[in-house]
Order: structure tokens, then sequence, then C-alpha cells
């Protein structure tokens, strides 16, 4: 452990599933701040948490506390990420990262400018069959990869009024469950040189469906889909000209994979032993980067987050989606 204390910005569900694994690896949470009296209270309570404060603001200056999770809606993230980070505070920002790569930028260079940690909570990333998956990338046991293919499809509320659903909080799959696919794909194979983006827009102008085919350099292909209304198989597949991964559902999740040669013979079964959901993992990641003194991890960098957010940006330019706050914070 650095010591670094913990304070959770906002009370929803993901805000409960990361203090949930905070306290299962004994990490310091030290505090949580609501824009209620009330909601803090029970939340504290909930995770023996010693102190709740009333409000975000409150929260960010407590001195007690060295590094926010920033938990709330996607248009949020670039606001309250802003406001810990102006207050000295290290923040772990729930994905997608901002609404647009402009907030992320802006969020990029303050970080760079206070010399604190801005990073992404892409949890998936840090699982350890993920880091598993990277090791045998690296090691050349795939060939040359040629493809890779994921989805994220849930049957989630169909309420027009529902977040999810609102494009004035940033509803829609593809920050929701896009988010997911998008950065394994770069994860994987790194920056698209092509996007081709197709979707099915619901009555509030939000996507519930969204389909990518990205190609990227050495002319590898990478297929994902989204969606908020039907849910299919999320499994994801790295096709190599040696090997192939198969991850299983939910591939996104602490899960099983297999390393296949072209002749169906299994040279390698992965199944994950994680304690809670595995969100404390990226904790200890940006624990580690702080310790280390350094701003930009190596397996989900700001700058590449940045990027990332211009792939989604991209992407709802083709299909013609634009969130009402955009232009007000930095987008």
């Amino acid at each position: 452990m650095t010591g670094l204390r913990w304070g959770i910005l906002a009370t929803g569900g993901i805000a409960g599933a990361f203090a949930s694994d905070l306290r299962t690896a004994g990490l310091d949470l030290v505090a949580v701040g609501s824009r209620s009296q009330e909601s803090a209270d029970a939340f504290a309570a909930r995770f023996d948490i010693p102190r709740a404060h009333s409000s975000y603001e409150a929260l960010v200056a407590d001195p007690d506390v060295d590094i926010i999770y920033v938990s709330t809606p996607h248009p949020l993230h670039h606001e309250n990420a802003r406001l810990a980070l102006e207050a000295g505070k290290h923040v772990l920002v729930e994905k997608a990262f901002t609404l647009n790569r402009g907030e992320a930028e802006d969020l990029q260079h303050l970080a760079a400018e206070r010399g604190l940690l801005a990073m992404e909570a892409m949890w998936t990333r840090y699982l350890p069959h993920m880091v598993r998956i990277r090791e045998i990338i690296a090691d050349g046991t795939l060939g040359e990869i040629r493809a890779v293919s994921a989805d994220h499809t849930q049957l989630l509320p169909d309420d027009p009024a529902h977040r999810l659903n609102a494009l004035e909080l940033g509803g829609g799959a593809l920050l929701d469950l896009g988010i997911y696919p998008i950065s394994f794909v770069w994860d994987v194979l790194g920056a698209p040189t092509g996007i081709h983006a197709v979707a099915r827009l619901i009555e509030t102008g939000a996507d519930a469906e969204v389909a990518t085919v990205m190609t990227h350099e050495g002319g590898a292909i990478s297929t994902t889909l989204s969606s908020s209304r039907a849910a299919g198989p999320n499994a994801a597949s790295i096709i190599g000209t040696t090997a192939r991964i198969d991850i299983d559902r939910v591939w996104y999740t602490p899960t099983t994979f297999r390393v296949v040669l072209p002749d169906g013979t299994v040279v390698e079964e992965y199944v994950s032993e994680v304690a809670g959901r595995g969100m404390q993992y990226q904790a200890h990641a940006a624990e580690r980067l702080v310790a280390d003194g350094v701003l930009e991890g190596d397996i989900l960098p700001i700058a590449e987050s940045v990027a990332i957010m211009g792939t989604l940006d991209d992407i709802r330019a083709q299909i013609g989606v634009r969130y009402p706050r955009e232009g007000v914070n930095h987008g």
C-alpha cells in the first residue's frame, strides 16, 4: 500500500461496487461526498466510511483525502474531476472518461499542470485475465493478429426518462456499453486507421445499438457491437495467424479464456479467481503510479483515454448523436 486515502464522489450503484471492492482489498477509504447529507450518511454507514460530506466541494476540500473516485453520470465527469484536480487531488474517473475529446484534453492538461494523476476507471484492463492476455500477445503466441471482435449487449430499461436513454445525461449504448469493446480493441490493436459505424436511434435521439468496423495498422480489422435493448453473448475473440484467444461471457469481467490453435487444440485455459467484482485492481494500479511518481501508466495512459474519446466522437459524428451539454465544458 502507498497510504493513499480514497474519497468517493457520488453514491450511485457503481460507487457502491467500487467501495465494496476497496474494502475487500483493504485499501484506505476515508470519505464520501454527495449532493445531500442524507445520501452521504447512508453510504458512509453502509461501507463504514469515517466522513460523509454533503457536497462535492466539501469532499475535495477534505485534507485527509488524497485521491477521488468520480462516479457521477457522464456529463458531470469533466466538471467533477476538474473540481478535484483544482483542489490538489488525484482522480480516478469512471468511464467513459468524459463526454468528448475536448473535455478529456482539458483534464489531461490540468492534471499535468498540477502534477496529479488523472486516470480513467476502465477496470477491465487491470483484471488478471487481461494482464495474461497481453502477455500472450507480447510473446507472439498468436502470430500476426488479423481480427478482433467483442460485444457488450444488455437488456436495460427502455424508459425514455432513464439515464441510459436521456441524451442530456450522456445516455445511449455508446458511452455506457460501447466504451468497453472499443477500449478493448484499442488495447489489442491500437488506434484505428479507419472507422465505419452504424446505429439504431430511439425516440430520445440516443443510440440503442451501435456497430463498428475499424481498420488498424497492418490491416487488422476489428468489429464491435453494443446494445442496450437486447442481451447477447458478451464474448470476445482475438484471432491470429497461429492461434486465437476466445474470451468467455462476460469477457469484460473476471472470466475464463482459451488459447486455441488452428486445428482446435487448446494450449492454455485461464480461469479467473478474483475476490469481489474486481474493481480493486485499478485502484491498486493508481496507487502504484502515484507511489512511483508516474502520471501516465502503461496499461491505460491518459493520452490513450483522450484518443479513445476522439474515436467515440468520430463514431457519434457518423451515427448522428450529439449531447446537449457539448460546447459547455471545453467540448
